[in-house]
């Protein structure tokens, strides 16, 4: 078992060169060409060909390179004018639950309450769900009833069975009169800490329950079986490489999922790199054993994973203010920072990396304030760390700066601007609109910044992700001020937030990120040039070709 060794790797700009003459004289097993080949390495960032080695990539150069390098039983590959880049890496998704979509009620896009009870009604004429029904992916924004999702969209039709939908970013849940009553829930329950039950004029709840408070339900799902997790794993993987992902950081992993994953790949079924981020409620093992991987290195179990705060669009994100739209309300810290420093503090003795959920600009400076606590004792292993704060939504001017100094990684979701801008304003005031998304800020200051999709909060598409990156409006092609335009990046910038900086956020820059000779073979190819294509088309196209370790895990023409 392979062990990935924390600290400093060789940077890119001393990688092995481009092309190498080692295997001028062994034939391939894999080599690409017939279309612009981006390799991510600044000295020769675009290459007419690629050829791979037993894993690994033993060439980028010339067409007629790569030519001397076919032997008869090497498989080539013509792109036919689609585009190849380095591996695209989802640096924040969560796997299983990208499956769990693929195999349950799916309410994404609903565009209204009646809707989402529509398919909810049509979920059951055609399943006949036993025991509880559940669904996700709704979102109130742009609504035309103007409110979330409640019990009374969904009692009529559901009566006694117990309903359970999650809204799309995973922090709150609307259940219905059947599922509050069999989880004893009623006007005189209490919100547990960090969580919030809303309730109507009434004193009753609406069904809608908050960050913490989704725990007093979750009793009624149980606990998904094992052959389920594997249909979820499955599902997950194939949706992933579909979109053209070869790796994923995966968050909030449940102990029990990590054995299972590393069965997955010793039986040839993990088609996807995986880095594994333990939920820290279940990390002890981790803690325990210390850093683990697979032989191969596709499951790697490294870090663990922190809450501080819940969701703008719930209203849970921790902010220093009112919310604009509910004033006397702030958010929640959905754990204790006290109880949060102790985790941190053991992870730093044991090398084991730290990524915190943050989102609202008081749980985004009090995790920096904890991650600053501390280093304080110990500057060299803070500084080879690479802790990192999941979503960095929302941040005070002041604190941009922070991330650099502190040697803090952001991990950030480019498609969570383009949605959440349509009610940001109304969360927090154009004034707090200035330190949102920020990704050019933050990589002025020289802070390493880490492109994800959240999915299955987002649609989890990489060509999406990128598209937010680069143009900062959303999929109508619309934005405006409030957006702050001057916060996109640049194409270069977009592709290095979904190959080298990921690959360094995972600790594994000398193996990954970048076309170039000795790093492991892993290659996205899409229909669309995105380096070149006009903003607009860049969406609109699809992933042609995933390779992992030189192996074509899926191909599109």
């Amino acid at each position: 078992m392979r062990t990935i060794v924390p600290g400093l790797a060789a940077t890119l700009a001393l990688a092995a060169p481009l092309a190498g003459s080692a295997a001028a004289k062994t034939p391939a097993d894999l080599v690409i060409w017939g279309g612009p080949i981006y390799t991510a390495v600044e000295a020769r960032p675009k290459v007419e060909a690629v050829a791979v080695s037993h894993g690994r990539i033993a060439f980028a150069g010339t067409h007629a390179g790569a030519q001397a390098l076919v032997g008869p039983k090497t498989k080539v590959i013509d792109l036919a004018g689609s585009a190849l880049f380095p591996g695209f890496t989802d640096g924040h998704a969560h796997l299983r639950e990208i499956g769990e979509r693929e195999l349950t009620l799916n309410l994404e896009g609903s565009k209204s309450a009646a809707e989402a009870a529509q398919r909810l009604k049509a979920y059951i004429a055609a399943n006949h769900p036993k025991g509880f029904v559940y669904g996700r992916g709704w979102i109130e924004t742009g609504w035309p009833e103007g409110r979330f999702l409640d019990k009374t969209d969904i009692d009529a039709i559901a009566p006694d069975t117990p309903v359970i939908l999650q809204r799309a970013d995973g922090h709150a849940m609307t259940v219905n009169s059947a599922a509050l009553r069999a989880a004893h829930i009623d006007g005189t329950t209490a919100a547990p800490a960090g969580g919030q039950i809303l309730k109507g004029p009434d004193g009753k709840p609406t069904g809608m329950l908050v960050d913490n408070a989704m725990g007093l339900v979750r009793p009624l799902m149980g606990s998904p079986t094992r052959d389920q997790r594997l249909a979820q794993f499955k599902a997950g993987f194939r949706v992933e490489t579909a979109y053209g992902w070869t790796g994923v950081h995966y968050m909030s992993v449940s102990w029990a999922d990590v054995p299972l994953m590393e069965e997955m790949d010793r039986q040839g079924l993990a088609t996807l790199r995986v880095y594994d981020m333990v939920d820290a409620a279940e990390a002890g093992p981790l803690f325990a054993s210390g850093p683990r991987a697979t032989p191969d290195g596709r499951i790697t179990t490294r870090a663990i994973k922190l809450y501080m705060d819940g969701a703008l669009g719930s209203r849970g994100a921790a902010l220093f203010e009112d919310y604009s739209d509910a004033p006397g309300l702030k958010g929640t810290f959905i754990t204790d920072p006290k109880v949060m420093a102790g985790y941190m503090a053991k992870a730093l003795a044991k090398g084991i990396q730290v990524s915190t959920h943050a989102i609202g600009d008081r749980g985004n400076a009090t995790t920096l304030d904890l991650y600053e606590q501390a280093f304080k004792a110990n500057p060299a292993a803070g500084k080879a760390a690479r802790w990192r704060i999941e979503h960095a939504q929302i941040l005070r001017p002041a604190d941009i700066p922070r991330f650099k100094a502190d040697s803090v990684i952001a991990s950030m979701q480019p498609s969570h601007a383009i949605g959440d801008f349509h009610f940001a304003p109304a969360r927090l005031g154009k004034d707090r609109l200035k330190g949102a998304y920020a990704w050019k800020s933050l990589l002025k200051t020289g802070a390493v910044v880490v492109g994800g999709s959240d999915a299955p909060v987002e649609r989890g598409a990489p060509l999406i992700e990128f598209y937010a990156a680069v143009a900062r409006k959303d999929l109508q092609g619309f934005s405006n001020a409030d957006w702050h335009p001057e916060e996109k990046l640049s194409r270069a910038e977009a592709l290095k937030l979904f190959t080298s900086s990921a690959a360094y956020a995972r600790f594994a820059e000398k193996d990954l990120g970048a076309i170039a000779v000795g790093k492991r073979a892993d290659f996205s190819g899409f229909s669309v040039d995105l380096m070149t294509a006009p903003e607009a088309e860049i969406p609109k196209g699809h992933a042609v070709l995933t390779v992992v370790d030189g192996q074509v895990v899926y191909e599109h023409r």
